[in-house]
C-alpha cells in the first residue's frame, strides 16, 4: 500500500491526540511526509533510514541525536501493512519516557493503515463492479466475458434480474457526489441484493432480483419499495427523483433489453406523466412499446392527423373530448357524463374532430389510430 501525505497526516493527527508528543511519519525513503511540526515536512530523517535499513525499531537519545541528520530524541518504529514496510512513525521525546506507549502508537497507526486499505479495496471492488454492470447492460460483453468477469467479481448472473433507472432533476435539485453516494447506500442494503451502478451525475441503474412467475406480486412489492425509497430520500433532503422500472427478460444476455425498457419507461414518464415520480412498465406498456414508432416515417404519418387537431383546436375543447373518449374506452354515454355535456353535443364535437383529422373517432379503427398517435406524439 502506498503511504501518501493525506493518510500520513491522518495518522499524525489521531496519534497525537493519544499523547502530547510530536509525531512524524516518514515514507519508505525516509522523507518526512507528515508531522505535528509542519516545518519539518520534506526533510530526510536519518532515524527512519536506520530503522528501514536494519528492519527494527531505532531509539535516539539526547547524546546520539546530534550525529543524525533531521533527528531529535525519540523512538522510530516501522509501519507495516500485510507484512510489508510502508514507512516509519517517529515519536519525539525521551525514549525512557515514551517507550511504554510507543507500541500503542504504532498499533494505532497500523490500524489506520489497515482501515484505509480496506476502504481502498471496497472502492476498487465497487468501481470494477460498476464497470462490469455498465458493460453488461450496454450489451458490450459476450457470454464468455459475462461468465469470466462475473465469476471474478463474485456476481451471480444466473439470478433473474430486472432493471430500474433512477433520475435526478438537476434544474430542481442540487445533485452532488454526496447525493449520489447517499442514494447508492440506500439501494445497496445487503438484504436487497441489488446491483447498483452510477451512470452519470443524474442517473443511477439498479438491477433488482426478480421472482419468475410472480409478476403481480413483484410489481406490488416494487410499488411499495419505490414509495419507501422516495420517503427515505426526502428525509435525507433529496427531492424531485424519478424512478422507472423496466420489463423483465429471461436470461443474463437479455438484461440489456430490460435496461432499454427502463430507459423508455423513464422517457415516456418524464414527457407524459411529469407530475408523478414513479413509472412501472406494466402501467405504461402500450405507449412504451409503441414509442420506437415516433422516430420512424410510419409514426410520423400516424401522428400527423393528431398534431393537426392540436394545432386547429385553439381552445383545447376537442382534444379534451377526445382524451376523455380514450379514458372511457369509446363509451359515448360515460364520456358525455364525465364532461357534463349532452350526447348530441359529444357527437357534434366528434364530427368536428373527424372533419379536421379525416379520421372518424366514431369507428373503432379510427379511435385506435388517434389513440396510438397520442401515445407516440411528443405532445
Amino acid at each position: 500500500m502506498f503511504l501518501d501525505h493525506q493518510l500520513a497526516q491522518q495518522i499524525v493527527d489521531r496519534t497525537m491526540n493519544i499523547i502530547g508528543n510530536n509525531i512524524n511519519v516518514m515514507n519508505h525513503a525516509g522523507t518526512i511526509i507528515a508531522s505535528g511540526d509542519t516545518k519539518r515536512l520534506g526533510e530526510l530523517h536519518d532515524g527512519a533510514l536506520l530503522a528501514i535499513k536494519h528492519g527494527d525499531t531505532v531509539e535516539v537519545n539526547q547524546s546520539s541525536a546530534p550525529a543524525l541528520k533531521g533527528v531529535k530524541p525519540g523512538i522510530n518504529l516501522l509501519l507495516k501493512e500485510e507484512g510489508q514496510v510502508v514507512g516509519v512513525i517517529g515519536i519525539t521525546g525521551d525514549p525512557n519516557t515514551i517507550r511504554n506507549y510507543a507500541a500503542l502508537v504504532k498499533m494505532t497507526a497500523e490500524m489506520i493503515l489497515e482501515q484505509a486499505r480496506l476502504v481502498e479495496q471496497l472502492q476498487w471492488d465497487r468501481r470494477h463492479k460498476e464497470e462490469f454492470i455498465t458493460a453488461w447492460i450496454s450489451g458490450k460483453l459476450s457470454n464468455i466475458e459475462l461468465q469470466n468477469i462475473s465469476s471474478r467479481l463474485d456476481i451471480d448472473i444466473s439470478k433473474p434480474r430486472v432493471a430500474a433507472v433512477i433520475s435526478f432533476n438537476q434544474s430542481k435539485t442540487s445533485v452532488t457526489q454526496n447525493t449520489i453516494r447517499q442514494v447508492v447506500e440506500l439501494l445497496e442494503y445487503p438484504e436487497r441484493d441489488n446491483l447498483v451502478a452510477v451512470l452519470s451525475l443524474t442517473d443511477v441503474v439498479v438491477l433488482k432480483p426478480y421472482v419468475e412467475g410472480d409478476t403481480q406480486g413483484f410489481d406490488h412489492k416494487e410499488n411499495q419499495r419505490i414509495d419507501q425509497l422516495n420517503d427515505r430520500l426526502e428525509k435525507n433532503g433529496i427531492y424531485n427523483v424519478k424512478i422507472a422500472l423496466g420489463k423483465y427478460f429471461s436470461g443474463a444476455d437479455n438484461l440489456p433489453l430490460s435496461f432499454q425498457s427502463a430507459l423508455q419507461v423513464m422517457s415516456y414518464g418524464q414527457h407524459h406523466l411529469a407530475n408523478k415520480n414513479k413509472y412501472l412498465f406494466d402501467d405504461v406498456r402500450l405507449p412504451v412499446l409503441l414509442s420506437p414508432l415516433a422516430n420512424m416515417w410510419q409514426g410520423k404519418q400516424l401522428c400527423e392527423p393528431y398534431l393537426h387537431l392540436l394545432n386547429k383546436d385553439k381552445s383545447g375543447q376537442l382534444t379534451k373530448t377526445l382524451h376523455s373518449l380514450f379514458e372511457h374506452q369509446g363509451n359515448l354515454k360515460a364520456c358525455a357524463e364525465s364532461l357534463y355535456i349532452h350526447r348530441n353535443t359529444l357527437r357534434y364535437r366528434l364530427d368536428k374532430i373527424e372533419k379536421i383529422t379525416q379520421i372518424s373517432p366514431h369507428q373503432f379503427s379510427g379511435l385506435v389510430e388517434l389513440y396510438i398517435a397520442k401515445q407516440i406524439s411528443k405532445k
